[in-house]
């Protein structure tokens, strides 16, 4: 078995929305733009003891190297709070793409991507 194997994407997704969805926001000041991941944007996920996304993590591509960065991670309890975070990236201009998991302590990985 392979990670991949175990990684599902948008054409997985049933009534409970998993997929993050990515987007990219300007920065109060130049150089420093803001990467919004968001679990449920469209429709909220459940957020009890039971069934919860324990955690996101943001990924990028770099233009120059190809190389992967893991440039964040973001844990929740459930119930008090919800899963989406915002990642503050210097020199985002330097990236290709980015590359979103999260983590439903019921339903496994999932993942989306955003090519710049």
């Amino acid at each position: 078995m392979i990670i991949s194997d175990i990684i599902q994407t948008a054409a997985s997704e049933g009534k409970e929305k998993h997929v993050p969805t990515i987007t990219i926001d300007k920065g109060y000041k130049e150089g420093s733009d803001i990467v919004l991941v968001v679990v449920g944007h469209e429709m909220e996920h459940p957020n009890t003891e039971a069934h919860h996304i324990s955690w996101i993590e943001l990924y990028g591509v770099t233009k120059d190297t190809n190389q992967t960065l893991h440039l964040g991670r973001a844990a929740w309890a459930p119930v008090y709070s919800n899963p989406n975070v915002r990642f503050q990236i210097n020199g985002i201009e330097k990236f290709k793409a980015f590359h979103a998991l999260a983590y439903c302590n019921i339903h496994g990985l999932w993942a989306n991507s955003l090519e710049l």
